[in-house]
């Protein structure tokens, strides 16, 4: 991304988007805080009565479109960190955490109902699916498919919370 692309992108000359933004980090920093997690705001987060039962039904299409398109954005931004430290709080914040954030929550019912110990690393396992989709758009470059994250689901999550994929 280029500021020539932004303002061709936006009908308007590169003078005018250096009148909003005075850096591509600024203009990068606002588009990021537009793309939070709105759809895995607390409320909005299934409770099925099962910690699967409640990750699988965050599986939904749009969701799955709209985290690989937030991750292409993010590998435009990785080359940027370097010399602005502060796009990696932002793509923190825009990209990774909304998901974490609704797994930490799923993961604290399941302790509350008993279904999972209470002495899991609840942080460290709200990370891995996000990690993991990260890795598999960024890095193998392969799309992500409900498949994949059934998969996931069920072949690491609970494990890891000492779940079983079938109760």
């Amino acid at each position: 991304m280029t500021i020539d692309m932004v303002a061709a992108r936006a009908k308007a000359g590169k003078a005018t988007v250096y009148r909003r933004w005075e850096s591509k980090a600024e203009l990068v920093l606002e588009a990021l805080s537009c793309l939070r997690g709105a759809d895995l705001a607390e409320d909005s987060l299934p409770d099925t009565g099962s910690l699967r039962g409640d990750l699988v039904a965050l599986v939904k299409p749009h969701a799955i479109v709209d985290a690989e398109r937030k991750l292409r954005i993010m590998s435009g931004v990785v080359a940027m960190i370097s010399k602005a430290p502060e796009l990696a709080d932002a793509v923190r914040t825009a990209i990774v955490e909304p998901r974490a954030r609704a797994n930490r929550l799923l993961l604290r019912r399941a302790i509350a109902r008993g279904e999972v110990s209470a002495d899991i690393d609840v942080e460290q396992l709200a990370l891995v699916t996000p990690s993991m989709v990260a890795y598999r758009v960024l890095l193998l470059r392969e799309p992500v498919t409900r498949d994949y994250l059934i998969s996931l689901i069920d072949g690491v999550m609970l494990p890891a919370a000492g779940v079983r994929a079938d109760g």
